[in-house]
Parts: structure tokens; sequence; C-alpha cells
């Protein structure tokens, strides 16, 4: 699944959050919600669920974060964090919330908010709020952080878990006392219900002249004919079994014969399905990291060993050649990744290859 939230931070330090009516569990979280195949992309889904629960439209800044978990309770989330820019004076007083999605809301200072929040969330937040912006967008597995997010944060604990004890709420249409309303749809139905991504980890090899490694996958037929199609190496990330890094690697080891770590993660590319593109030929989003696998001696390249049932050639291509051999977005997004080795951050965020503005 994908979901989106926000960071509202204030001008003295603080943080927004809310209080879900429908959560007994879990009742404080930061504004936002889960992606619909109707959203052209995670910030879009951002934007629609502050509209949606808060009346406003929002002013979206730089992914803060991309992180992945795993329960074995549901499928995997891809869960996008977005920083906002303040609130304004007019924004705030145009505060109409969806009182059967917010029940309340209040702003928290970090340390307030890493106890308020639930673990996992905690984590993520916690995380967005200590490193650097410059570091942004963090990669965090499990609200962990992971590849480049080492450099700036220590994996750490959440602190003890406290919900709602000690914290008032503005306009709190039931009273912080009052109990929470029974949710619409019990726990697995809810899930049940919810639209999936696809998600694919691919990784980025090139040689000293700066050529990239591409894979040219066994024909299939199709209407038009057998036709060869090149990609970066990698594939699917196996759903409720692995993390994006576990999967780049299991993809490394199973396409080149290599045991490689993969280095940054340098692009996000966010594919929209037919729901929110009618043109699109996909059924629905899907969600490509692409990490760095650095630059590769000519004699690694030499062991490469391809599985005879699903690749059948690979090539080290000059920009022009790599660019004459992959789809549009397949070179826009591998263009994008390449120009992020050259910059200091975290990866770049895509929309069919494209930077998000």
């Amino acid at each position: 699944m994908a979901a989106a939230g926000v960071l509202f931070p204030s001008d003295d330090g603080r943080v927004l959050v809310v209080r879900l009516p429908y959560d007994r569990k879990h009742p404080v979280a930061v504004p936002g919600g889960g992606w619909e195949p109707e959203d052209l992309s995670p910030r879009r889904t951002a934007a629609r669920e502050i509209a949606e629960e808060l009346g406003f439209t929002p002013v979206l800044g730089p992914l803060a974060c991309i992180d992945w978990t795993l329960d074995e309770y549901r499928p995997p989330i891809a869960a996008h964090l977005y920083w906002a820019e303040p609130l304004t004076p007019e924004q705030s007083a145009a505060f109409r919330p969806d009182t059967d999605e917010v029940g309340g809301w209040t702003w928290l200072t970090p340390e307030q908010a890493a106890h308020a929040l639930p673990p996992r969330l905690s984590r993520r937040v916690t995380a967005c709020l200590r490193a650097p912006r410059s570091a942004g967008p963090l990669e965090l597995e499990d609200s962990f952080p992971v590849g480049h997010t080492l450099d700036h944060l220590t994996a750490e604990p959440p602190p003890a878990y406290t919900r709602l004890t000690g914290l008032a709420l503005s306009d709190d249409t039931t009273g912080t006392a009052a109990e929470p309303a029974a949710p619409p749809l019990d726990r697995a139905t809810y899930i049940a219900t919810r639209p999936r991504i696809r998600a694919k980890a691919r990784t980025v090899f090139t040689d000293a002249a700066g050529r990239v490694l591409l894979v040219r996958l066994r024909p299939w037929p199709a209407p038009g004919g057998e036709e060869p199609y090149w990609t970066l190496p990698g594939g699917g990330i196996e759903a409720d079994r692995e993390l994006p890094r576990a999967a780049a690697r299991r993809e490394i080891r199973e396409e080149l014969g290599w045991e490689y770590e993969p280095g940054r993660l340098l692009a996000l590319d966010w594919l929209p399905g037919r729901g929110a593109d009618p043109r699109s030929d996909r059924d629905t989003a899907v969600l490509v990291y692409l990490f760095d696998g650095g630059t590769v001696p000519d004699e690694r390249f030499a062991s490469i060993t391809l599985p005879e049932d699903e690749l059948v050639d690979w090539r080290l291509c000059d920009p022009a050649e790599a660019r004459a051999l992959l789809s549009d977005a397949s070179w826009a997004r591998t263009a994008a990744a390449l120009a992020a080795r050259d910059r200091p951050g975290g990866p770049a965020e895509l929309v069919e290859g494209r930077p998000v503005h």
C-alpha cells in the first residue's frame, strides 16, 4: 500500500498533530492518509488528504522521507512524509476539520510528538525533525535510518509511548476524555478494501568511462511481434517479504550473479496507473527505487552470469545509446539517478522520470 502525510512546522519549532476519532489504539497522528488510484502521485495524495481532513490546500515543500514498513497483520506500506510551508494566519483560521477524520489537533514540541505518536510513526517523524533538511529526503526502512540517512542519524528506540496523556487538543469536538468512536470497518476488512501499488528495486552500475549497465529481458510474444526490452538490473520487491534494499541485493544476485551491497538511494520514481492517467498501460501505480551501484571494475563485468529464463543480454551504454534503447520514462529516471550521484542529500522525487517541483 502507499500513504502520504504532512509535517506542518511552526515558527517556534513545534509540529501539528491530529487526533483520530476512529482509532482506539493509536489516536495521535500527523495529518495525511492513504493513496487512492485517482491520485497522480503521493504528493497529490498528501494535498488531497489535507484538503479533506482540515479544509484547506497546503503549500507542500520537499519530500521529507520515504519509509517502507513491514507488518505481519497487513501488506507493506510505502509511507511518504512531506514538509509543508508554515501555516499562515489565514490558513489556521480556515481549519474546517472533517469530524469523522479529525477529532482535534494541537502543536507539539519534537519531544512531545515523540511520546504521543505510535512508535513506528514516532521514529519516522523524529528522524525528519532531527536530521538537517539538506539530508532529505531521508531513506527509512521500518522507520529506522538506512543508506545515506545513517550519515546523519543513528538508529534509536522510540521513547515511552504515552498517546494523549497530558495533552490538550484544540476544538476537540468529542472531548479528550471521551471514548473513541468505533471504526466504521474492522481492521481486516479495511485493509482488504485498500488499493495496492507495485514496487521495484533497480540499481545503476557504471564503468570507468561512465557507461551504464543495461540488461535485456527475454522477448515475449506480443501483438506487434517480439520486441527487445532493455532496462536497468532489478525487478519487483516481493510483497510482505522483503524491504527495498533486500530486494535490490536479491535482484543483483539473481540477474548478475554478484553479491553486492547497494549504495545510496538515488531516485524514487512514481509511475501512475490508469486510475490517475487513462493513457497508462499499468493497472495500478508502480514505485521504482533506484540505488547506486557505483563504478564497477571491468573484470567484474566479465563475471556477469545471466539467468537464462529471464535475461538474454547485457550491455554497457553511453548516454546516447542508453537513451535509444530505453523507454522515455526509463531513460528519464536513469538520467535523474545519474545526476543525483553528483549532489549530496537524498533521492530525487520523480513522476514518470521527471523531477517533481
